[in-house]
């Protein structure tokens, strides 16, 4: 057997160079799509690349890179010789896709029910009393970071590729508005008692009940984005 010779300092210098930008480019995707989904960045927004390199203090060639991971998760348009501008979405497509994705965790709740283990379990119960400390200390983007995490390891603890997989595609263009569903304070009350409700389904095993509760809250997060951004001319088709 060969022994692994060590790098030579050149190697190691273009290795930890390369773990470098790798992170750099992860930390710039993350800081634009936490403003875009905390409203930073609002939706039609043009995003100047001048003016976001000096911002983040990074060259353009990062931040290229980080567009296009961002417009592959469908939170910004990309247009050759226009640029980006942050992704919008027609009252039609918000009903349409708050109905898919209450589908989606409506079967991620009734297969977890049967499939989830005790640590996930756990796990989970400990992100909502982490969520709830949060709320009461109206700190949104924290109480949404672990919302997202306790909807996430449900869907994880459903244990189905493919509706894992499709879950994460249509959640990314769903982030921005479930954080703003919660911008009402009775709204934000009433999905904190729905959540409390989830965890007593999932403890239970209950996996019709958990179902239905998932499927409410989120056609009632489709309901509250609408109510905050619809005109008559401008309404969802019937249900």
């Amino acid at each position: 057997m060969q022994g692994i010779h060590p790098q030579t300092e050149e190697e190691s210098t273009v290795s930890l160079s390369r773990v470098a930008r790798l992170r750099l480019h992860e930390v710039v995707v993350d800081r634009l799509r936490n403003s875009i989904i905390e409203g930073e960045l609002a939706p039609g927004a043009k995003l100047n690349e001048r003016e976001l390199c000096e911002t983040l203090d990074i060259s353009r060639t990062p931040l290229r890179e980080a567009l296009k991971v961002l417009a592959a998760e469908g939170l910004i348009d990309l247009v050759p010789n226009r640029g980006a501008t942050v992704a919008e979405m027609s009252a039609a497509e918000i009903h349409e896709m708050f109905e898919l994705m209450s589908g989606l965790e409506a079967f991620s709740g009734e297969l977890a029910c049967t499939r989830i283990r005790a640590d996930e379990l756990a796990e989970i119960k400990a992100l909502h009393f982490a969520m709830l400390a949060c709320h009461a200390r109206q700190d949104l983007p924290g109480y949404y970071a672990k919302n997202r995490q306790i909807h996430d390891r449900i869907n994880l603890a459903a244990r189905n590729t493919p509706l894992r997989q499709t879950y994460l595609a249509i959640n990314r263009r769903l982030q921005a508005l479930r954080f703003r569903s919660n911008h009402q304070p009775e709204k934000w009350e009433k999905a904190i008692r729905e959540h409390s409700e989830m965890i007593e389904a999932l403890e239970a095993r209950d996996g019709r009940r958990l179902s239905e509760i998932l499927r409410q809250h989120l056609l009632e997060k489709r309901d509250a984005v609408l109510q905050l951004d619809t005109t008559p001319a401008d309404a969802p088709p019937p249900a």
